[in-house]
C-alpha cells in the first residue's frame, strides 16, 4: 500500500521502490492485472473523498506506467471512504485509511 497525508495524493518518495518493483514485475508479466484502490479517511464529504480516492489511485498508475506498466493493466478506482482499516476517530487510525492499495488479478 501508499499511504498519504492528509487531504493530499501526491506519492512519497519512500514509495518509489516499492512502485517500481511492481512496474517491473507487470513489465515482465504482459498478462498480468492490478486493481488499485484509492481510499480516504473519513473526513470530508462523501462526495470530496471520491474525488480525492480516485486521484489517488490515477496517481499510483502514472507511476507505474512510467515504470514498465502499460495503461491497460492497471485499473484505478475509488473507495472513497467506504473500506477503512480502522474505524476509530483518531489520527493514528485515519493515516491507515488514506491509502492507495494494489492488488494483483485474482485477489480481488
Amino acid at each position: 500500500s501508499v499511504f498519504y497525508e492528509y487531504d493530499k495524493y501526491d506519492i512519497r518518495d519512500e514509495y518509489r521502490p516499492v512502485l517500481q518493483a511492481h512496474g517491473k514485475y507487470l513489465a515482465e508479466n504482459r498478462g498480468k492485472k492490478m486493481l488499485i484502490q484509492g481510499n480516504c479517511d473519513e473526513r470530508g464529504s462523501r462526495e470530496y473523498n471520491i474525488a480525492l480516492g480516485q486521484r489517488r489511485a490515477e496517481g499510483v498508475k502514472r507511476m507505474l506506467v512510467l515504470m514498465g506498466a502499460t495503461e491497460a493493466q492497471v485499473e484505478p478506482v475509488s473507495l472513497g471512504e467506504e473500506k477503512p482499516r480502522c474505524t476509530d476517530h483518531a489520527e493514528g487510525c485515519w493515516s491507515q485509511n488514506r491509502r492507495s492499495d494494489m492488488l494483483y488479478g485474482g485477489e480481488y
